[in-house]
């Protein structure tokens, strides 16, 4: 199991997501709605990947790769990687982190829509 660390901009784009989720859900929910709406879908899916990379980041479902194009801000010698929040979806979430600081801890760099 690994601690999750975050960066600010990772930590901010994961609560804007939070947010969003919730007020679709409270608004969902006032108009007794039971259809879940795409902002909550997409929060459950990147709340699950932090979670899966936080248990095994080489989980099968997370299509974990070394990524070239982003350098790591804090290491230049330690390489970054991208997970699968989604996939086959248009803009779909990736999630970009490397290993560290320390053992067994995982730093969240950013959560973006994939171009």
């Amino acid at each position: 199991m690994h601690e999750v660390k975050w960066t600010a901009a990772a930590t901010k784009t994961y609560l804007e997501l939070k947010a969003k989720s919730a007020a679709r859900r409270a608004a969902r929910k006032k108009k007794k709605t039971t259809k879940s709406s795409k902002a909550e879908g997409m929060f459950k899916q990147v709340a699950k990947t932090i979670k899966l990379l936080s248990n095994n980041p080489r989980h099968p479902s997370l299509k974990t790769h070394e990524y070239d194009s982003i350098e790591n801000p804090f290491d230049k010698k330690k390489k970054v990687f991208e997970a699968y929040a989604q996939n086959k979806t248009p803009g779909a979430y990736r999630v970009f982190w490397y290993y560290g600081p320390d053992k067994k801890q995982i730093t969240i760099i950013a959560i973006t829509p994939h171009p």
